[in-house]
């Protein structure tokens, strides 16, 4: 029997072309991700957390590429057959604090499906920089990419990709 754990980074407060959120557009889909497989799931949250002004929150994130502390980092996913790696889109990529999170992990012989929300630039280089990322993971091309201000009813869209 195979086991699934998702990764993921999402942000509520105010969001582009979403207004102010309760909880972030990537935290609804990876909850509708949970719900349809099963999986466990381990949020990444920065150490400091990000302004709840959107642009505010933009200047804050460029200046923590390559050095986002996070608050908690798994050691082990040893236990795992296939791993959801999910995040809004930030410049081109994952938000950098995902990259905090995947830094170390063991993902030899892992199926690593990857799922992005944006609001306009679709999966961007996500898949790539995972495949760099997630070495000796087999990762899906075919990532899923949800428009954020839709996540609310991206449920079946999410079915039919799994």
């Amino acid at each position: 029997m195979s086991k699934s754990l998702i990764i993921y980074f999402s942000r509520a407060d105010e969001n582009y072309n979403v207004g102010y959120i309760d909880k972030g557009n990537t935290e609804i889909v990876a909850e509708f991700v949970q719900e349809l497989t099963g999986a466990d799931m381990f949020k990444v949250e920065p150490k400091v957390p990000y302004s709840k002004v959107y642009m505010t929150c933009i200047e804050e994130a460029k200046k923590r590429v390559g050095n986002a502390p996070i608050k908690e980092k798994l050691t082990d996913i040893s236990a795992y057959d296939t791993v959801f790696i999910m995040s809004p889109i930030y410049w081109g990529t994952y938000a950098p604090e995902m990259e905090t999170a995947l830094e170390g992990l063991d993902f030899r012989g892992k199926t690593v499906r990857v799922i992005s929300t944006h609001e306009g630039s679709g999966l961007a280089g996500m898949v790539s920089d995972v495949k760099k990322m997630c070495k000796g993971a087999n990762v899906d091309t075919k990532g899923l990419a949800i428009t954020g201000s839709q996540a609310k009813n991206s449920k079946q869209r999410v079915a039919d990709w799994l």
